[in-house]
């Protein structure tokens, strides 16, 4: 039963845990930026490397205190190498590289998207494997088939915008507040998902990958008329908005879904597992597991605490790495890819 502390900063989130025996999460660290980019509309990758130069002493300090542990008690320390924002990578790893070599503690290196895989299975969370893991999030939308911790093979990706970065678009597109995942999802739940017939791009019939580039583009010229990228906004009332809302929201969420289910059918396993960010979105958990109960398949969905960039799921599977001897030397450099 192994202590390890985990150390995420991918993105725009600076977070710490500390985990026991790759499921038990004493403490789940997790400073937000929100208020930093909100005014850009995104995350600006110069603001958020200062961000977390300024708050992650106090994270680490924050989990190990949250967890009452101290460095005596951490078996090793676990930190996302990649992939993400290079400048934003490059903090976390030195972190942890300097603690590693302070407090003489083993190093691992955690593949980040490969930790939203798992963490349905954290915190007391069952266990789903063998599964279709769908890791929808702002930077990623993947399908896995994961037999267990050691054994995942990817069978699809986006061929161009994740889900994530479509809604973020679309709610630009709507002058919704950034982050727009969770606006659209309050603002549809007023709207008419039927009101607007979007395009759902399947990419063939045995296609597991995505694009929704398309239809983020099919938002903006209804909007704005053919064509046009400005003008239309201002011409539709608030229940218009909602609904266009609304039926984007279900275009995503039907395609994520059904390319779920393919894989299930392609590989004929029975259990899903849902994580990333944008696995909180209320209509996506929903019909996944609806779907999932039509089929006789057992859905499993990260806790929403687990769906952000957060350190819980780093640390659990750095746990897993120790268990077979994966560790890195303090050679250990960042990789956006």
């Amino acid at each position: 039963m192994a202590t390890i502390l985990g150390i995420e900063s991918s993105c725009d989130e600076t977070a710490a845990a500390v985990v026991v025996d790759g499921r038990d999460v004493r403490s789940n660290i997790v400073a937000s930026q929100v208020d930093l980019h909100r005014k850009y509309g995104g995350v600006v990758p110069e603001i958020a490397s200062r961000a977390h130069i300024e708050n992650m002493d106090a994270v680490v300090a924050e989990a190990m205190e949250v967890a009452k542990v101290s460095r005596c008690d951490i078996d090793a320390i676990a930190v996302t190498q990649n992939p993400g924002l290079i400048g934003s990578l490059l903090i976390g790893v030195t972190c942890a590289k300097t603690l590693a070599w302070y407090w003489n503690k083993p190093l691992l290196a955690v593949d980040h998207v490969l930790a939203h895989v798992y963490s349905p299975a954290i915190d007391g969370g069952p266990d789903v494997w063998p599964a279709i893991a769908m890791v929808v999030s702002g930077g990623h939308t993947s399908l896995y088939r994961v037999d267990d911790f050691e054994t995942v093979e990817r069978l699809g990706q986006t061929t161009d915008d994740a889900a994530g970065e479509a809604f973020d678009k679309v709610a630009t597109i709507l002058n919704l507040p950034y982050p727009g995942g969770p606006e659209i999802d309050r603002l549809a739940k007023r709207g008419d998902a039927k009101a607007v017939s979007f395009p759902r791009s399947m990419l063939g019939r045995e296609s597991l990958d995505f694009s929704f580039s398309g239809l983020k583009t099919a938002v903006l010229y209804h909007v704005n008329g053919p064509g046009k990228t400005s003008g239309g906004l201002e011409k539709l009332t608030e229940q218009q908005i909602a609904d266009i809302a609304a039926s984007f929201q279900e275009a995503v969420v039907d395609v994520l879904v059904r390319k779920t289910l393919r894989a299930l059918d392609r590989t004929g396993y029975a259990n899903v597992a849902l994580s990333g960010g944008v696995a909180a979105n209320s209509r996506l958990r929903a019909k996944m597991q609806e779907a999932c109960a039509e089929r006789g398949a057992s859905f499993f969905a990260a806790k929403i605490a687990y769906c952000q960039d957060n350190a819980a799921m780093i640390a659990a599977l750095g746990e897993h790495l120790f268990r077979q001897g994966q560790t890195v030397t303090l050679e250990l450099d960042a990789s956006a890819r």
